[in-house]
Order: C-alpha cells, then structure tokens, then sequence
C-alpha cells in the first residue's frame, strides 16, 4: 500500500470518494437530480464520522459502537438536510443510503483492507 494510502488523509479520501460513489447515485434519484443536495449530503457528515468519532468515542465502545455512533449521527444529519431541502421521507431515505455505503465500506474493507 502506498503512503499516501496509509496516511490519515489518503485513507478518508479513498473512504469519501467511495461513500460518494455509492450515495451520490442513490440520492440523485431520490432528489430527482438535484446535484448539490445529493452531493452535500455526504459530504457534510463523512469528515466528521472520519476523524471525530474515532477520536470521542470512548475505547470502551470498541470499533462496532464506534460505528454504530457514527453511523446514526451520519443519517440524522442526512435526515436533517435532506428535510431541509424538501425531500419526502428523509429518514428513511437517508437510513438505505447510508446502510448501503456502510454495507459496501465493511465489504471493501474486508476484501481490500481498505481505507
């Protein structure tokens, strides 16, 4: 693995542009081709479910409730601006998508180790 991969940037960057290459489809349909608001979306919550929660989550949680915290905070903050941006049933759209790119992240990680 390079460097660059292995360095804290380069590993959010290959796990942004993964969640974007899952959630951006999913939600360009949900929003009907909004780009900003499908783009946004993830954009908003990734860096923060990336760098902050590992860094507060108390070791005690260990890495699933790591997950599972960071997890709801990503759809409630999707829920909240998907809401704000008029999209019907925001919650339950941002729950599949978010479980679809969790789901694949586990998947890719399992299989690639990475990011």
């Amino acid at each position: 693995m390079s460097a660059f991969l292995e360095s804290a940037l380069g590993a959010w960057l290959v796990g942004f542009l993964f969640t974007q290459a899952i959630e951006v489809p999913l939600y360009l349909r949900i929003t009907h081709g909004r780009w900003a608001t499908s783009v946004l979306a993830s954009t908003l919550t990734h860096p923060i479910v990336w760098f902050v929660f590992p860094a507060l989550c108390p070791l005690s949680w260990g890495y699933w409730g790591m997950v599972a915290a960071a997890e709801v905070f990503a759809v409630v903050g999707e829920t909240v601006w998907l809401r704000v941006n008029g999209v019907a049933c925001a919650l339950k759209w941002a729950f599949v998508v978010n479980a679809a790119s969790a789901v694949g992240g586990l998947l890719l990680r399992a299989t690639f180790d990475v990011p």
